[in-house]
């Protein structure tokens, strides 16, 4: 029996975008999360919408993959974009925030509405009692998690990483300075650690060689490590200079007191809004504890750096998409399911969130018997869940906002900059048009 309600398992990102499309419609929401009974390895906040890995959401600017994809989700009113407008931090051209302050007003926006009502419960199993859209993130409970497996014939899974965060009084001032890459920002978005050649060299030395944690409760026989949270230490594996011309570059930085572009520099950037806590840009890790301490220690600028948090290595689930989801985030095997956030093979934060917008919109137009929607190819959310569900995709990974994923340009400038905003143009236009003919 379907009742006169929407479930939705799980208060993440994706969860609570969900929450919110359903519920500005009228309809109750069964809202289950199993906080603050039971955490995952991962999570440490009480709240809802909690930012795990970093407090960026990348790229602001409309021309660019991740901007886009943010203004789309504006223009089919976001409620975790609206939460971050409210409290971002400086990031040069990136959209970071206060994480816990985001946390709090996601958390605030949710329980406030009258149509959710929210179960502090584990669902160990897929509920069959309404439409339901399961939004558990890449730490899904083992019972459901299992549940599902049972239910798909099988899972993906691969490893990613969380940066350290430091305390800014802890940082030395003498050793390190403030400029956002290529003077983009208000030029103090970023303090900037830089190391000149032979501080790099016993950097880089003593990284590769450090000691790892170990990965409990996890078959880590050959674990998939994700590129886009690779730890520090296992890409500096690849060779001396691919972290130089990675997080670590010094492209678009002058150090004040040489005058030079440093040999390689760690940028931090402002975890909270009363800057007291830097994270270390692209220095998600795996190293044990004291390890941390003592590498990264060996960056001038963080030889007595104090961490709030340090860095550690989890698992991500994500389920084989092309075989079991429909580009409407409804399962191929039960039209009243849909799936929404990492857990489909998105990647990002606000990628998570737009998949958790389309599923909240989705099964309110299947709990009113109107057609499900897939938004157009040429914008960013609907290209993104096309990839998701392409059955012509063998070997799934997680795929995160890209304009490689978009229909090529008519015209195509050559101009990177330019092509950019012409992505974004079109997209937007035909996002217009299309709310304009169907929402």
């Amino acid at each position: 029996m379907i009742n006169n309600y929407i479930n939705v398992i799980g208060a993440g990102l994706a969860g609570c975008e969900a929450a919110y499309q359903i519920a500005k419609c009228g309809i109750p929401v069964h809202l289950y999360e199993m906080k603050p009974h039971k955490k995952s390895p991962a999570h440490h906040s009480n709240n809802f919408a909690e930012l795990v890995c970093s407090n960026s959401l990348k790229a602001q600017r409309t021309s660019s993959a991740a901007g886009l994809l943010k203004e789309e989700m504006r223009q089919l009113d976001s409620l975790l974009l609206k939460c971050a407008d409210k409290c971002m931090v400086p990031a040069g051209g990136a959209l970071a925030v206060d994480r816990y302050i985001f946390s709090n007003l996601v958390t605030d926006a949710i329980r406030s509405m009258d149509n959710i009502e929210i179960i502090s419960e584990e669902i160990k199993e897929i509920p069959t009692d309404a439409i339901t859209v399961i939004a558990t993130g890449p730490l899904t409970a083992d019972d459901l998690c299992k549940n599902i497996i049972d239910m798909f014939g099988g899972s993906l899974s691969f490893f990613d990483a969380a940066a350290p965060i430091v305390t800014a009084d802890s940082i030395d001032k003498e050793a390190s300075f403030f400029q956002s890459r290529y003077d983009k920002g208000d030029g103090d978005d970023y303090i900037n650690c830089p190391l000149n050649k032979e501080e790099y060299e016993l950097f880089y030395k003593e990284l590769i060689s450090a000691e790892r944690a170990p990965l409990h409760e996890f078959d880590v026989a050959d674990p998939k490590v994700y590129e886009g949270c690779m730890p520090i230490e296992v890409m500096a594996q690849r060779g001396e200079d691919t972290i130089r011309f990675g997080p670590m570059k010094p492209v678009g930085l002058r150090d004040p007191r040489t005058g030079h572009r440093p040999w390689a520099c760690l940028q931090l950037r402002r975890e909270n809004a009363e800057g007291t806590m830097y994270n270390l840009v692209g220095f998600q890790t795996n190293l044990k504890f004291a390890e941390q301490k003592r590498v990264f220690g060996l960056i001038p600028a963080l030889k007595n750096a104090e961490y709030v948090r340090y860095g550690v290595m989890h698992r991500n689930t994500f389920i084989d998409s092309p075989r079991v989801l429909n580009s409407d985030f409804s399962a191929k095997c039960n039209p009243d399911l849909f799936f929404a956030g990492q857990f489909t093979g998105v990647e990002g934060y606000m990628e998570s969130a737009s998949s958790g917008l389309m599923a909240g919109i989705n099964a309110v137009r299947r709990f009113k018997g109107k057609e499900t929607l897939t938004l157009p190819k040429e914008t960013m959310i609907g290209a993104l869940s096309r990839y998701i569900t392409d059955e012509s995709i063998v070997k799934f990974q997680p795929m995160g906002a890209s304009f490689g994923l978009l229909p090529e340009l008519s015209d195509r400038p050559r101009d990177k900059k330019l092509r950019g905003e012409k992505y974004a143009q079109r997209s937007l236009e035909v996002l217009d048009s299309f709310k304009l003919e169907r929402l």
